[in-house]
């Protein structure tokens, strides 16, 4: 799949990277562009080049590395007595991150492959775990400042949190990572390898011995991420009930049903506040479903899609 990898800035001047595919079909078709959010401690790479591949065949497919992740850069440490715990990793923080990355992707002058890839066709965010609450976040952004959200045709759940901190059903985490949490925080090297170890061979089934080397891939790239920016996207509370409840588009949610990081009831409350809601729970499944059959995510992916209609 030919792609490129871009940048653009985000709040605080942050680099955001992101990966886009080729035009095909070429913006103007009323197909909207597939935006993929990824989760915790991972990259815009962890969806795989078979799930990338099979996307880009009928849409323009951006995937972003969030905030201090990947390619991306780390936000500047902060310091001194009353430096806040998380800052540079705040809901605006991630919404204009999104905002940012849509609307350079929507400049015929700065679009990767010469022509707008967003522009009147709309996006459709996909957010992967903790990318869930990124979607979240950028959505209740542009209603707060009646922005064009109607820009946004879909949104896509993929094992994913909706609402962060205690006592949120939707963000009810699973056995893995309440292991894995606090030790994957911390910055000495030792530790961290014990937690998010565990926490890598927790993204992929322990009996498909054929996605180990995807395994190691997450693992690597979780050790990668910064310590503080693993620590400071825990740093805050949102709650999204209530956006759940108004959301304005379609919501497409898949979940697996072994799901050791993200609690399947994270997804079944977001099922029971969305009106329009369809939901696939993957029997067996664990928290990445799209890497265990990406044939599969993908033709559900894009028969949700196809429901939204061709925009004219």
């Amino acid at each position: 799949m030919p792609y490129r990898l871009r940048s653009t800035a985000g709040p605080g001047d942050v680099e955001i990277a992101y990966r886009v595919s080729a035009p095909h079909p070429p913006a103007g078709t009323g197909r909207p562009t597939l935006l993929l959010i990824h989760g915790w401690a991972q990259s815009g790479a962890s969806w795989g080049t078979p799930l990338l591949e099979s996307l880009a065949r009928d849409h323009r497919v951006v995937a972003v590395d969030l905030r201090g992740h990947g390619a991306s850069g780390v936000p500047p440490r902060n310091s001194g007595p009353n430096a806040a715990a998380g800052a540079n990793y705040s809901a605006v923080d991630f919404a204009g991150d999104i905002a940012a990355v849509i609307a350079a992707e929507s400049s015929a002058s700065t679009s990767a492959f010469g022509d707008p890839a967003v522009g009147s066709d709309g996006v459709v965010l996909a957010g992967w775990s903790y990318g869930g609450l990124v979607a979240c976040d950028h959505v209740a952004d542009l209603i707060t400042r009646a922005d064009s959200v109607g820009s946004i045709r879909g949104i896509v759940l993929v094992g994913a949190i909706t609402s962060l901190g205690r006592g949120q059903a939707g963000g009810r985490v699973g056995s893995a990572m309440r292991a894995a949490l606090p030790d994957a925080y911390s910055a000495d090297p030792r530790t961290a390898i014990r937690a998010l170890g565990s926490f890598g061979s927790a993204l992929v089934p322990a009996d498909r011995p054929d996605l180990g080397a995807l395994g190691q891939q997450f693992f690597g790239t979780s050790l990668a991420t910064a310590p503080e920016a693993r620590s400071g996207l825990f740093a805050r509370e949102a709650s999204y009930d209530q956006l759940l409840r108004e959301l304005p588009m379609p919501v497409l949610i898949v979940h697996g049903t072994d799901d050791q990081v993200v609690d399947v009831s994270a997804a079944r409350h977001a099922e029971s506040l969305i009106s329009d809601v369809r939901a696939h729970y993957w029997d067996g499944a664990g928290h990445a479903p799209f890497v265990e059959d990406p044939d599969l995510f993908a033709r559900q992916v894009t028969e949700f899609v196809a429901a939204l209609g061709v925009r004219a």
